[in-house]
């Protein structure tokens, strides 16, 4: 009994892992390999996030903090690459763009609201946040300048690829940046107020680092596994189920992704927690934006499916409009529910946007 009340109630989702590979075995139809296969990543993505959160535990905070900027996420750019080398660009783009609408809307917007109605107005620190918000503005005006300028620049490819791959590797660079400045800001914060860390903890696993290792190479496996059934069974579902892919992309999958890291922000906002409840929303928004775009761009090259930063005006309307009202949300150094629950009426309505957009973009 002890054991089973350890386990997150979200990892008994792990019994679609093999139900989804009976399903793909026996043929079941797509839309049963699409569902198990989904369900079955959210768990293991979960368990990825442990094992990189206990491995950087282990490791100190310098090295610590490069491996949770690397692999925050990971499921995302596995499901990525395995879209890429299915030949689905646009899906794969569109992922990219919905979890950043995702984490600044969704995420922010529920934990915000959760939040807010359990504690009230809840306060955070305006500085530390206010870096956040801003480089998420700056992260959404470098990755949409490709989209801008490749509308004079279109006819020639070479071209077009050529700025979509120096904006990647500037990107990168700022993104390094970021990860140094937020490790000196850590580390000058724990030398001021002694031992601790800068952010609260919220319950990681406390493995050993075999243990560690052994799960996150097993969750890798079991990502790739899924998400080939996921992205194979796709062209199935959207037939069955009259949803455009553009949908599945820039709505489902992202949340399929992260939704274990999506309950750890609205708990923690719960408990009132909000200065690390905002850095998750915010710091997975970032992550995306300036670590696993820019990577999928370079990626995609070698695996013969060169990936552009050229997103579609829908797709930057509203990565623009999340930003700018993430931004401002977040700027004033208080949160209450209301605020929240704008910011998901500004999910839901893209998201029916996007539901009843034919894609044929």
């Amino acid at each position: 009994m002890q054991i089973l009340r350890r386990v997150h109630p979200i990892q008994y989702l792990l019994v679609f892992l093999p139900i989804a590979v009976l399903a793909d075995l026996s043929h079941w139809g797509d839309t049963v390999v699409f569902v198990t296969s989904a369900l079955a990543i959210v768990p293991i993505a979960g368990l990825l996030g442990d094992a990189t959160e206990a491995l950087a535990t282990k490791t100190g905070p310098q090295i610590g903090g490069l491996l949770n900027a690397s692999l925050g996420n990971a499921a995302e750019l596995i499901i990525a690459l395995v879209a890429i080398s299915a030949g689905k660009i646009e899906l794969v783009k569109a992922s990219l763009i919905g979890s950043i609408l995702g984490n600044l809307a969704f995420v922010l917007g529920l934990s915000i609201l959760l939040g807010g109605l359990k504690n009230g107005v809840q306060k955070f620190n305006r500085s530390r946040v206010g870096i956040d918000a801003t480089m998420a503005i700056l992260a959404t005006i470098a990755i949409s300048v490709p989209s801008i300028f490749n509308a004079a620049i279109e006819p020639d490819k070479t071209r077009v690829e050529e700025l979509s791959l120096a904006t990647a590797a500037v990107v990168l660079v700022l993104y390094a940046l970021s990860i140094l400045y937020t490790l000196r800001t850590r580390d000058a914060v724990q030398a001021e107020h002694g031992a601790g860390p800068a952010h609260p903890p919220h319950g990681g696993p406390q493995w050993r680092t075999g243990k560690a290792l052994g799960v996150m190479v097993a969750a890798v496996a079991g990502l790739a596994i899924m998400s080939e059934f996921l992205v194979g069974s796709l062209e199935g579902v959207t037939a069955s189920l009259g949803w455009t892919e553009f949908f599945v992309g820039i709505i489902i999958v992202p949340i399929i992704g992260n939704v274990a890291e999506h309950l750890v922000a609205v708990q923690v906002a719960r408990k009132n927690q909000m200065d690390l409840s905002l850095s998750i929303a915010l710091g997975s928004s970032l992550q995306i934006a300036l670590f696993v775009a820019p990577v999928m761009v370079f990626l995609s090259l070698f695996m013969g499916h060169p990936l552009t930063l050229e997103f579609n005006n829908f797709e930057m309307i509203a990565m623009v409009a999340a930003t700018i009202v993430a931004a401002f949300v977040s700027l004033d150094g208080e949160s209450n529910w209301l605020e929240g629950a704008m910011l998901l009426a500004v999910y839901g309505i893209l998201a029916l946007a996007f539901f009843f957009l034919p894609m044929a973009l």
